[in-house]
């Protein structure tokens, strides 16, 4: 059963920079399993990133932070600079996402980035730094029918794109979603 609260959690730019993860992320918070929470910045520092790919992938992934705002308007937060001001991290340039976390009352950053989020200065603000994987690997201990389809909508559409069978273990393991992947997989095979 889906919480009537469910837990806020920031999304970092290199959890939407991977179209499969973002797209599984995304899915999980239509479906009302989880508020994601971003800022501009966290969306420009994203879209930025595809400018190594090319301007075209800039343009899409302009296109597709376009779109994830306008489905999303409660998880838009504006910077806030006061709070950055009193945070220290280790990348300065990480601190706009703590205080974006702080300001939307957040219950978890969801990041790859382990080192530039320490633990004990997140718990001091009430927030948890959760990897993707372990995040959505959670979602799918509570809600597996639920997580099951959107992994699976997110297979079809891949496969649409590219035009050709994709097997769902190999997609999510190349998203960094080795928990996810063994439970989906292993779900597949039990049912």
């Amino acid at each position: 059963m889906i919480r009537v609260h469910p837990a806020k959690a920031v999304l970092d730019a290199c959890v939407l920079y991977p179209t499969v993860l973002r797209e599984i992320l995304q899915g999980a918070a239509t479906a009302g399993l989880y508020q994601p929470v971003f800022s501009d910045r966290i969306l420009r520092e994203w879209t930025r990133a595809t400018a190594k790919l090319g301007p075209v992938a800039q343009a899409q992934a302009e296109g597709e932070a376009a779109l994830l705002r306008a489905a999303f308007p409660k998880a838009l937060i504006r910077d806030q600079p006061g709070l950055e001001a009193r945070l220290v991290l280790p990348d300065p340039d990480d601190v706009h996402v703590l205080a974006v976390a702080i300001a939307a009352s957040a219950d978890a950053i969801v990041t790859f980035n382990v080192q530039d989020f320490p633990g004990h200065v997140l718990a001091a603000e009430g927030i948890t730094r959760r990897d993707p994987d372990g995040f959505l690997w959670e979602m799918h201990s509570h809600h597996p029918d639920a997580m099951a389809a959107i992994v699976e909508t997110v297979r079809e559409k891949a496969e649409a794109i590219s035009g050709r069978p994709v097997d769902l273990k190999p997609l999510l393991k190349r998203a960094k979603l080795f928990r996810l992947a063994k439970a989906v997989g292993g779900a597949l095979q039990a049912g």
